[in-house]
């Protein structure tokens, strides 16, 4: 047998990942996350011009951090992909998540403090914001979660035990509240509204790909959120917080100060916008517009027609990672599935919540705009996300190749023994 698959391989004289597509990787996700990260370098340099000048007198110091973090998190994506198989993170999760969960509650305890909360520890050269390690490594938990205990149960003649499965999956959904009870009250206690937001609706997506009945995510994720709307109303400022984005109007100079010019950004930009690095809002109107209102900054200076464009671009980007989750599940991966599914899930809903922020349509939360806003953190994290899916894919296509290189070699033998 491996004889003829040398055999064969000598015939063919190409790397054995490339039978499928003749790539080795997904080339069109590579190629999106390679425009929305130069897309945010643009970006960062123009929205932070200003307020870097004024802070450090050099214009550019942002965006040469977001380079720096850019080519770190390629690095280490890289490192940790090609030394690591989804086998190991599938088999480290429980490790993983209470390591994120540690490095939460450092912040809580060591971490600096900026405009009330504790969220980041400061590493010298960055801050590390640990709830943005625990958003993946809530994915890779889940999919081996829901991979061992969501997993069809039949008996010798394909019939399958439907009583028994309801039983188990819901005593498997208790047992999914021990470690999501202590990730609640810990981005509680920073605050991380934002995270947490995230946090729960990457859960409740998942349980319901996963076809977790609906009873049980009312069971399990119901109570949580109401759990949040319950603090949030207990404090009349975090109510003003979160209805301010009604009538932003009303409060113009206190909680709608940051909304009512991500509005005045967005309608400056009109059709085709007022041109790179001509937006008046960036000019210390639009408080830190390099961060989480850097989408305002975009519409501004590229218009409808930038906007649309990134948006598209965000879609091929979820469709790809979905695409490839799909291809995982009808080859059984159902690990690898869903951790696409996940990531996937966690792009889009932050991305979504992002926009809708700064268009008015949700609450502030505090969240970044993946890939493009600044933000070493948010950026090495989705860029590990998604190297994890290009691991996926690869195996995805290396296994397919092995199982044609192995059939082609049988082939052979038998058509040598029949002769």
């Amino acid at each position: 047998m491996k004889r003829a698959i040398k055999w064969i391989g000598k015939r063919i004289s190409i790397r054995p990942w490339s039978i499928q597509d003749n790539a080795p990787i997904d080339w069109s996700l590579v190629g999106v996350l390679l425009v929305l990260s130069c897309i945010g370098v643009v970006m960062v340099g123009s929205a932070s011009i200003a307020i870097a000048e004024k802070r450090y007198a050099f214009e550019l110091r942002y965006a040469l951090h977001q380079i720096i973090f850019l080519l770190g998190a390629f690095a280490l994506s890289l490192l940790i992909v090609q030394r690591t198989t989804l086998a190991w993170w599938r088999d480290n999760r429980g490790a993983l998540l209470l390591a994120a969960m540690v490095l939460v509650m450092a912040a809580l305890v060591f971490g600096r403090e900026i405009n009330g909360a504790r969220r980041w520890l400061s590493l010298g050269l960055f801050n590390l914001q640990p709830s943005e390690f625990l958003k993946l490594v809530v994915i890779v938990f889940m999919a081996a979660y829901l991979e061992k205990h969501f997993q069809m149960q039949q008996d010798e003649q394909g019939n399958r035990d439907w009583k028994r499965e309801k039983e188990q999956q819901m005593q498997a959904v208790k047992r999914l509240l021990l470690p999501i009870l202590p990730i609640f009250i810990l981005l509680l206690l920073q605050p991380d509204f934002g995270s947490l937001s995230v946090i729960l609706l990457l859960i409740s997506a998942m349980l319901l790909i996963a076809g977790a009945p609906l009873r049980l995510f009312v069971w399990a994720v119901l109570p949580l959120i109401g759990i949040l709307i319950f603090v949030i109303i207990i404090e009349p400022y975090r109510v003003a917080r979160v209805t301010s984005f009604l009538d932003p109007w009303e409060a113009a100079q206190t909680t709608g100060y940051q909304l009512t010019h991500s509005l005045m950004a967005l309608g400056r930009g009109d059709i085709f916008g007022v041109g790179l690095g001509n937006s008046v809002e960036k000019l210390f109107y639009l408080p830190d517009a390099h961060t989480d209102f850097l989408f305002a900054i975009y519409g501004e200076e590229f218009g409808f027609v930038g906007v649309t464009f990134l948006i598209s671009l965000y879609l091929l980007l979820i469709w790809r990672i979905f695409r490839i989750g799909s291809l995982a599940s009808q080859r059984g991966q159902v690990f690898s599935a869903l951790l696409c599914y996940g990531v996937g899930s966690m792009i889009s809903v932050q991305a979504f919540i992002n926009m809708g922020a700064n268009l008015g349509l949700l609450p502030t939360k505090g969240l970044t705009l993946p890939l493009v806003s600044y933000g070493g953190s948010s950026l090495l994290m989705t860029v590990l996300s998604l190297a994890l899916v290009l691991r996926v894919d690869w195996e995805n296509r290396h296994v397919q190749v092995v199982v044609e290189v192995e059939s082609a070699a049988e082939d052979v033998v038998a058509q040598k023994e029949h002769a």
